[in-house]
């Protein structure tokens, strides 16, 4: 089947929308947590890398699209797509490099706490955030 460009377009446009939309609800939600909320991390060595800790590409989506990690943390990739993906930091920070279908991959977090743009560089509507804290 054969799609003509402008629902292409159109169809693309609708993806980077809705996965910047999951992002911002991400960050909206991932602010809650008053004073009884546990902190998490320590200052010291980063924990093992638990389901939590980990990114599964799917159907050319980060899932999720937002994740919150501590400093130094390990990330496992998990690319459930048969094209190849990246994780990488729009600043550089992390990068994957090219982990092929069906395949693993891992970045580790920065130490410096902050909020991080990632992409997939092969397929650049792909977007994604990494928070450090």
């Amino acid at each position: 089947m054969i799609i003509p460009p402008t629902a292409a377009i159109r169809l693309r446009s609708t993806a980077v929308l809705l996965t910047m939309l999951v992002a911002v609800l991400g960050l909206v939600l991932g602010c809650g947590g008053g004073a009884g909320s546990p902190a998490r991390g320590g200052g010291g060595p980063a924990a093992p890398s638990s389901a939590a800790d980990t990114i599964v590409i799917k159907n050319f989506a980060f899932m999720p699209a937002s994740l919150t990690v501590a400093p130094g943390t390990k990330i496992t990739v998990i690319n459930q797509d048969q094209a190849p993906h990246t994780v990488t930091a729009s600043d550089k920070s992390f990068d994957s490099g090219t982990i092929s279908g069906g395949q693993r991959g891992a970045v580790t977090a920065p130490t410096k706490p902050g909020s991080y743009a990632y992409i997939c560089t092969i397929h650049q509507y792909m977007m994604g955030t990494l928070i450090v804290k």
